[in-house]
């Protein structure tokens, strides 16, 4: 299996590099999802109406979600916790690294049951 620095690594190959601002939005709950994202440095807390409900960090995965659900709407807000650098990927290069790395299609769904787990203890 990847680390999640390789994870973000192949994220890097595909993707877009932005900067965000401690406090800053990166996406907002209900709002419509065009990008998954992966966390170079810093820390992202995600918030489920207004509260954070789990902070991610270095090597992490968020966004996914809402780009494979029918609606395409966020189901949470992403604000960064600390000055952060992300790579992002559109649905259709998320794809092309899930058709290219199955391994990286494999750590994004553990990614996800891992954080689901740690939600419901």
């Amino acid at each position: 299996m990847l680390e999640p620095v390789q994870t973000v690594k192949i994220l890097q190959s595909n993707g877009e590099t932005k900067a965000f601002k401690s406090g800053e939005i990166i996406f907002s709950q209900g709002e419509p999802a065009q990008l998954m994202y992966g966390i170079v440095t810093g820390n992202v807390n995600i918030l489920v109406d207004d509260t954070v409900v789990e902070t991610l960090e270095s090597g992490d995965v968020f966004g996914i979600g809402a780009l494979v659900h029918g609606d395409h709407r966020r189901s949470s807000t992403a604000m960064a916790q600390t000055d952060t650098q992300l790579v992002s990927l559109d649905h259709q290069h998320f794809l092309f690294a899930v058709q290219q790395s199955p391994i990286f299609a494999l750590e994004v769904m553990k990614s996800y049951s891992d954080r689901l787990r740690c939600l419901r203890s």
